[in-house]
């Protein structure tokens, strides 16, 4: 128990520190925690990334679009499990993420209406959104790649005195 929530406050921690810091718009581990949470941690994990953001959201400001955030989240974590083969495959499912988060976020942007309610709208909604989305992967591959890096290490390190099976 005591295991688990020291892993719930890091993973709050870890999602915090990369929101509240300032950071280029879309720039945050939150992609990459939601991939690499449910795959190391296991899916338990999921509605702590899920609270963590959320709490995070209420701080830094609630809006009409979070729970399409949430959702892709969510979805994201379900999935993860389709790419933990080896470390190329869950790379490129984070980056598949980021697609997955454009897609989700974007679409909930177009049902505000903000673009209007048509297919012309959809399109502008996703259009619009292209400068965002390259912080996104770019931000996703560079989490990603801290989080392999550092689960590589700790795996050799404990593996090598036979602590982890």
């Amino acid at each position: 128990m005591r295991k688990n929530i020291i892993i719930s406050v890091g993973i709050f921690l870890s999602l915090a520190a990369s929101r509240f810091i300032p950071h280029p718009p879309n720039f945050t581990s939150l992609i990459a925690l939601s991939f690499y949470v449910p795959v190391l941690l296991g899916l338990r994990f999921i509605p702590f990334l899920i609270i963590s953001f959320a709490i995070t959201d209420f701080i830094i400001g609630y809006h009409s679009g979070t729970h399409w955030t949430w959702g892709s989240v969510l979805l994201i974590g379900l999935l993860s499990f389709c790419f933990v083969k080896n470390t190329a495959t869950r790379l490129i499912g984070a980056i598949i993420s980021a697609v997955i988060f454009f897609l989700v976020t974007n679409f909930g942007v177009w049902t505000t209406g903000m673009y209007g309610y048509s297919a012309q709208g959809l399109y502008t909604s996703y259009i619009l959104a292209i400068p965002f989305f390259s912080y996104t992967l770019i931000s996703t591959f560079l989490f990603a790649a801290i989080i392999e890096t550092a689960s590589n290490i700790f795996k050799s390190k404990f593996n090598s005195q036979n602590i982890i099976n």
